[in-house]
């Protein structure tokens, strides 16, 4: 085997198109756009490039082909997050060859100890959670949702057999759009009613900045005690909003909001991969008819959570459920999306976990984020839990 730092643009196209090969008889496998790969991995396009940096691989065999890739990066903003050290892998694909996973894994594990890092984790990206994140593990027979892994089910042994242990596991929860509210949602949302003080609005496009500002607000406030996430800044905000804008949905797009102050946001989207399965990987303008013939066909019959989030002040209170009844309200009797998910649920979060079974949702996916210690004789802990 011959493992091969990619630097030229023929190992960068391999790279990018060994996936399509490997998983070529896997009909749940659904393409990613190539410009939200390759986006990954330019730095004039992925902001992470400022406070980190990475590399990547291919593996080829004895006839040449390419049989597995991998990344390993480093972000310095939260490298030191947690008890060790960390940095990470991802993009991991591979055939069914434990040998050939561990040269893959080898590789990572020397390049981030070479940069003083006493731990990886894996499969993870070089960029925010909410994309590319954990080996699928559960739910195998549904379709990835936009930008999360699809992997085969040997995976999971390639990563323990090589020493990573389970750090958090992800669960992606689902439910009918039209389910009926437990009658604890609407006492919620009634008890928060009689006090005047707080109010509900969806996004609005015409007020983009104000949105922004307000989701930057509750997002560093509310986020501020998960491991290995740092606040975010205006400008990232209103990045992420435009990056959306042409696809959002005003109306699945909740915030709330405590004498005019920001105090809560449950943010949904289109699942845009019911659109882009039929690009073949390829934005190009004849993929751009193609979507907006999607977007006017009302393609996409599910909607997923991308984020949910209140300020400490206001947890406990029912606020979580009112949010939740103020959407439901306006988005059931439109019937648009007949499934709801919720992605990316990490079970270091039980409030959550509870909140979203309160509704009737159940678990149809679940991820698991591994960590590897290179000192195997330090303790290992899982992420610690939110309380």
């Amino acid at each position: 085997m011959r493992l091969i730092e990619v630097t030229l643009p023929e190992h960068k196209k391999q790279f990018l198109h060994f996936p399509i090969t490997l998983y070529k008889n896997e009909p749940r496998w659904l393409r990613p756009l190539d410009k939200d790969v390759q986006q990954v991995f330019d730095p004039n396009e992925n902001k992470f490039f400022k406070h980190g940096e990475c590399t990547r691989w291919i593996l080829k065999n004895s006839q040449n082909e390419t049989i597995g890739r991998v990344a390993a990066f480093i972000n310095n903003k939260t490298a030191s997050a947690t008890e060790y050290k960390t940095g990470g892998l991802g993009f991991f694909d591979c055939i069914d060859d434990y040998e050939a996973a561990k040269v893959l894994f080898d590789a990572c594990k020397k390049w981030n100890m070479d940069r003083g890092m006493e731990a990886m984790d894996g499969p993870i990206n070089f960029g925010e959670r909410d994309k590319w994140w954990g080996c699928l593990v559960d739910g195998f027979e549904l379709e990835p949702n936009y930008c999360m892994p699809y992997n085969f089910s040997y995976y999971k042994n390639l990563f323990e057999n090589f020493g990573f242990k389970n750090y958090f596991e992800q669960y992606t929860y689902s439910m009918p759009v039209q389910t009926v509210m437990p009658e604890i949602y609407q006492q919620k949302a009634d008890r928060i009613a009689r006090n005047p003080l707080y109010s509900f609005k969806h996004f609005d496009k015409k007020q983009l900045e104000k949105f922004s500002d307000d989701f930057l607000y509750v997002y560093n406030k509310a986020w501020s005690k998960h491991d290995g996430v740092r606040g975010m800044n205006k400008a990232h905000a209103m990045i992420m909003f435009k990056k959306i804008y042409q696809i959002l949905d005003e109306e699945i797009i909740w915030f709330a909001y405590y004498e005019n102050e920001p105090c809560g946001f449950f943010i949904m989207i289109p699942e845009l991969n019911q659109i882009f399965k039929h690009l073949n990987g390829k934005l190009d303008w004849i993929g751009k008819i193609k979507f907006v013939y999607h977007q006017w066909m009302h393609t996409c019959k599910k909607m997923f959570g991308v984020a949910f989030g209140i300020i400490p002040e206001h947890q406990g209170k029912g606020l979580e459920g009112a949010i939740v009844m103020a959407a439901a309200k306006i988005v059931q009797p439109k019937a648009r999306y007949d499934i709801f998910e919720m992605n990316w649920i990490g079970d270091f979060n039980p409030k959550m976990i509870h909140l979203i079974e309160q509704v009737g949702a159940h678990v149809v996916k679940t991820h698991i984020t591994y960590r590897y210690i290179f000192d195997t004789n330090k303790p290992f802990s899982r992420a610690k839990v939110i309380h």
